[in-house]
């Protein structure tokens, strides 16, 4: 496919690197188990929680890169530069597994507490280790938490075909997705784990959906393509994302003082929980709540430039890092809670330090990018002079 001209380079939207960056503490608090602070995630408010947020804008983001890749030097190279990074992704993946696997087995070896290798996946890990890191190698060997970058890797190496079809035929990609996601809530569509032989915990046949959305709105922005944005779907989506908050709010509430009654429990609750296909209430309510957050975020906020959202900004722009640190973080948070102390203020501590830390890789990171592309300053060096004879 040739290059197409490409249209002058768009502004860098600070909304995609603070959502971003929320959505990556908010996984941190929630994969935190008995996290008082997990009642004050997305989760809460939402169906859907801090996965559909991450998904979506790692398919729209990738439509920015890659599509003006695609218009400025062609399919082949936009395909090189996707696969680049889908290499980049499996090394991240098998490093953080390998030192995820080293944290739960010394863990295990000192507390002498062989319940958390069948909590955290690794069992079949410490049992047969030369076959987990084949199967970890092939993605099919997922210990808990490490399931979201397999499910990303399988998703951007699909996406050369999704990309050349959006510039090609721009409503298409999101058409056949649908259909694959339809068939796959019919069927039981999925991809399997080895050697237990269970469902990824996040199916790719039904997650590509949402990913394949953010790509076309990705793509919508950069080749000019309008899309949908009357003020009467904005007033829809803000009353549905408020309709869910009331709902799911009565539920946390439910949960943390049981006399309170749940809204809609017996008719939502079971629509809302199979998180592995995407249910489509989840879908439903992501979406009510992204074009909601769309039409009162503008990209010209004056919030996002300031110092209280300079942190989720931060750790979004530096968010395979940042993720990777917070999955370590979130397991050593769990073991701390569990086995030391699991007061409130051991709580507090553990989230502010986690997050801080987060933070703190991020802005690291910057400095360094930074550094390494400002100019150096031409010297001139000294030569001595020749002496005469």
């Amino acid at each position: 496919m040739p290059p197409i001209a490409a249209p002058a380079r768009i502004p860098r939207d600070l909304r995609l690197d603070f959502f971003r960056g929320l959505s990556l503490f908010f996984i941190f608090i929630d994969h935190i188990p008995e996290n008082g602070l997990a009642y004050f995630t997305l989760r809460s408010v939402a169906f859907n929680d801090a996965a559909e947020v991450f998904i979506f804008i790692s398919g729209y983001t990738a439509a920015l890169v890659y599509g003006q890749s695609l218009r400025e030097k062609g399919a082949l190279f936009a395909t090189a530069q996707i696969y680049r990074r889908v290499w980049q992704l499996y090394v991240a993946h098998i490093f953080l597994f390998m030192i995820f696997t080293a944290e739960v087995s010394y863990t295990i070896l000192v507390l002498q507490n062989s319940l958390y290798s069948e909590e955290l996946r690794v069992a079949d890990f410490l049992q047969e280790p030369h076959l987990a890191i084949i199967r970890a190698l092939m993605l099919s060997f997922q210990p808990t938490f490490l399931d979201i970058l397999p499910l990303y890797i399988v998703l951007l190496a699909t996406f050369p075909l999704v990309i050349i079809l959006l510039a090609r035929f721009r409503i298409l990609p999101i058409v056949l997705s649908g259909i694959v996601y339809a068939m796959t809530l019919q069927h039981g569509w999925a991809f399997h784990t080895r050697p237990s032989h269970e469902v990824w915990f996040f199916n790719p046949f039904a997650w590509q959906f949402l990913f394949v959305i953010g790509a076309t709105a990705g793509y919508a922005r950069i080749s000019g393509a309008r899309l949908p944005t009357g003020l009467w779907l904005s007033r829809i989506a803000m009353a549905l994302a408020a309709f869910f908050a009331v709902v799911n709010f009565s539920w946390t509430l439910h949960w943390i003082y049981d006399p309170f009654p749940p809204l809609f429990a017996r008719s939502l609750w079971s629509l809302s929980l199979d998180k592995t296909n995407l249910a489509p209430l989840r879908l439903l309510s992501f979406l009510a709540l992204a074009i909601a957050t769309v039409h009162i975020v503008r990209p010209d906020s004056r919030f996002l430039h300031s110092r209280w959202a300079w942190p989720a900004v931060l750790c979004g722009q530096q968010s395979l890092y940042v993720f990777c640190v917070g999955i370590l973080l979130s397991v050593l948070g769990h073991f701390l809670l569990a086995e030391w102390s699991g007061g409130l203020l051991m709580q507090v501590a553990v989230n502010i330090g986690g997050i801080g830390i987060m933070i703190s890789i991020a802005a690291i990171l910057e400095w360094f990018k930074t550094a390494s592309r400002r100019p150096q300053a031409n010297r001139s060096i000294a030569v001595p002079a020749t002496p005469s004879e």
